[in-house]
């Protein structure tokens, strides 16, 4: 076993930040953003809104304000917003909405590709003339989706849904944490995938690798809105351009290398699948999400957690007998090999088998 080697897939979020980054926050301009006088603050807001092809953008210090603040800015306390029963926004943000906000959620299933069937979507939009009912006020989207295996949503499933919001006066919110892996699967510009939410954010300190910071990105009196409910939240963060300048650097050099986390997580997949007690369907991953299962009559989850542990591979357990590993910056491909070994070494009672090539793990 090498007791120093650790691949930590429990989240993209373990990302640190670049040698170019820490030079970038080292000799930054700065001001009081507050005050909207923070120069580099104002510079990655404008690159920010450019990506999006929205007006305006405002930085803030999470995703999970960045998405609080934009249920905030569209709703009034008592309304209710339609979210898919796994979003990031429901099950793991502390019920914010509801506890500071007032905002009602109204879960609809998600399918496993992560969008929401646009006719149970129109069934749980209120008549709003019915005073027993609140407000449907919003509808929530998730891109890629945590929950679904890292799922991508097309340009063309966003535009349904722009039309069913119109015919009803609803906005749409797009909850994009990871909207730029969802761009490298699809193709296409990160616009593209934002052009029908009326909002959308995304986070720098996943895989782009920044240590602090989202976006939110709108329209200039949406935002102008938004910074109002950022200060209420305490996410008014004075000389924030150290920090904004690594989210500069992020966006000019980490985009483009989200591929490579991709093809690392689908040769986690297609690894993981082949192994006896591991249960997942390797075409689902599409990103750099891996959600696969243990099989029943193997290890207990909290026994697979700590023997990779121990080897020096990190995984999530999330609930039940499923567990997620996440690529990102840092992983390569021999950490993959070395974590399939290791995987390999703790599901079976034997030594793995040797390949030429292959990083083996030993017990």
């Amino acid at each position: 076993m090498d007791a120093t080697r650790i691949v930590d897939l429990r989240s993209d979020t373990v990302t640190l930040p670049t040698p170019a980054m820490r030079q970038a926050m080292a000799t930054a301009e700065l001001g009081d953003d507050v005050m909207g006088e923070d120069p580099t603050v104002n510079r990655l807001q404008v690159m920010a809104a450019e990506r999006m092809g929205k007006e305006a953008a405002l930085f803030v210090p999470s995703g999970t304000m960045a998405n609080l603040v934009c249920l905030l800015t569209h709703c009034r306390r008592g309304d209710e917003v339609i979210v898919g029963h796994l979003a990031h926004i429901f099950l793991f943000e502390v019920g914010g909405s509801a506890a500071v906000g007032g905002i009602h959620p109204r879960t609809v299933p998600n399918l496993p590709d992560g969008t929401l069937d646009l006719t149970e979507v129109e069934a749980a939009i209120r008549d709003p003339q019915n005073v027993h009912y609140p407000y449907s006020r919003l509808i929530c989207l998730e891109n890629t989706h945590n929950r679904c295996s890292g799922a991508v949503v097309s340009p063309a499933y966003m535009a349904q849904v722009r039309e069913l919001a119109n015919r009803y006066g609803l906005a749409i919110h797009l909850d994009g944490a990871r909207l730029f892996n969802a761009a490298i699967a699809l193709g296409v510009d990160p616009a593209e995938l934002a052009r029908d939410a009326d909002s959308v954010c995304f986070c720098l300190s996943k895989g782009l690798s920044a240590p602090v910071g989202s976006l939110i990105c709108g329209p200039a009196e949406f935002i102008r809105q938004a910074r109002r409910w950022r200060k209420l939240l305490g996410g008014g963060m004075r000389q924030a351009g150290v920090l904004a300048a690594a989210g500069i650097v992020a966006l000019e050099t980490m985009v483009d290398r989200l591929a490579a986390d991709h093809t690392h997580a689908r040769r986690l997949a297609e690894g993981l699948a082949r192994l006896p007690g591991i249960v997942l369907d390797p075409r689902r991953v599409m990103t750099n999400i891996v959600i696969f299962e243990l099989a029943p009559d193997t290890l207990s989850p909290s026994e697979l957690v700590q023997r990779l542990a121990a080897r020096g591979v990190k995984i999530g357990a999330i609930g039940g007998r499923k567990f997620r590993a996440v690529t990102h910056y840092g992983i390569e491909a021999e950490d993959i090999e070395y974590a399939l070994a290791c995987f390999q070494t703790v599901l079976s009672a034997e030594e793995p088998m040797r390949q030429p090539g292959r990083l083996t793990c030993p017990e």
